[in-house]
């Protein structure tokens, strides 16, 4: 079986639905009538911050009014908050349902929205809980006009165990690499010269992490010099991706070949152009081993 159909049939490669940035969402404000303007910069949804650490016992407390199981989706109203005592971000966001705190906007969303100090907006949230030995969640707000357009829905959930995760991560840069390559021009023909046996490198991470969890480190390795060689050829006068060939060399380090992990630590040192050599995390590696 080649790389690419193995690729394929390891994780798939139909790219996650992706939502293209919208006009900023006009919401009312609460209780005056106020219209203010929510203009983040970012797509209109937006996934929240906290909901599985200082937020999941109110996050866990609203899966169980709703009856949402093992597995289970929500999705309603909610207010965001803007907390302009906020001890860590003056233009911090909180987004409340049911009268909880269940997380917060993220900083570049938080920092755009327009609200004023104290003010308040309405939104929609959506919910998607994994209730195991520990709560695995993730939270969405809709920030757009008109009816949400969810990047996940309940038959589509986004990742939330290590597998999935990982799925859904290699799935979005397969759908990158496919997008750019069939638009063409000048982004199409960058991305060609990062390929190798019909995969792209950067389709690579999530296979090569596989296998290193799996204990298949040969198999590994044999991942992490193909990408490794698609990387110099995509370098184009600069430093060559370096997480492969660390990777190449955490491999051989836990195979206890010191010499192959010395010699694929300098071999990206030598496609590095000479001003970005001295200080590199991998320069330094060489260093150590070569001082042991």
């Amino acid at each position: 079986m080649g790389l690419g159909n193995w690729v394929k049939q390891a994780f798939g490669t139909k790219p996650a639905k992706t939502v293209p940035p919208g006009e900023p969402g006009t919401f009312s404000e609460t209780p005056a009538g106020i219209r203010v303007t929510i203009s983040t910069g970012m797509a209109p949804c937006v996934e929240l911050a906290g909901t599985t650490t200082f937020a999941k016992d109110a996050v866990a407390a609203l899966a169980d009014r709703h009856n949402l199981g093992t597995r289970g989706y929500y999705e309603g109203p909610a207010q965001l908050q803007r907390e302009p005592d906020n001890a860590a971000d003056a233009n911090a966001v909180a987004v409340i349902v049911e009268g909880e705190k269940v997380g917060y906007l993220p900083s570049p969303a938080n920092r755009g929205t327009g609200l004023k100090p104290g003010a308040s907006a309405p939104a929609t949230y959506q919910l998607h809980v994994l209730r195991e030995a520990t709560l695995k969640a993730k939270a969405f707000v809709w920030l757009g006009d008109g009816q949400p357009e969810w990047l996940h829905t309940k038959k589509n959930p986004p990742g939330l165990t290590t597998a999935e995760r990982a799925n859904e991560t290699h799935r979005d840069r397969s759908g990158m690499v496919q997008e750019a390559l069939a638009g063409g021009g000048a982004r199409a023909a960058q991305f060609k010269r990062g390929m190798v046996d019909g995969v792209h490198y950067l389709e690579l991470v999530e296979p090569i992490k596989q296998l290193k969890r799996e204990g298949r480190l040969d198999e590994a390795l044999v991942l992490c010099y193909k990408a490794i060689t698609a990387a110099e050829g995509d370098a184009g006068g600069r430093e060559p991706a370096p997480w492969y060939t660390e990777q190449a060399a955490i491999v051989h380090r836990k195979l206890a070949q010191k010499d192959e992990e010395i010699a694929v630590l300098k071999r990206w040192l030598a496609k590095c152009p000479k001003e970005h050599r001295n200080g590199s995390r991998i320069a330094e590696r060489i260093a150590k081993l070569e001082a042991a």
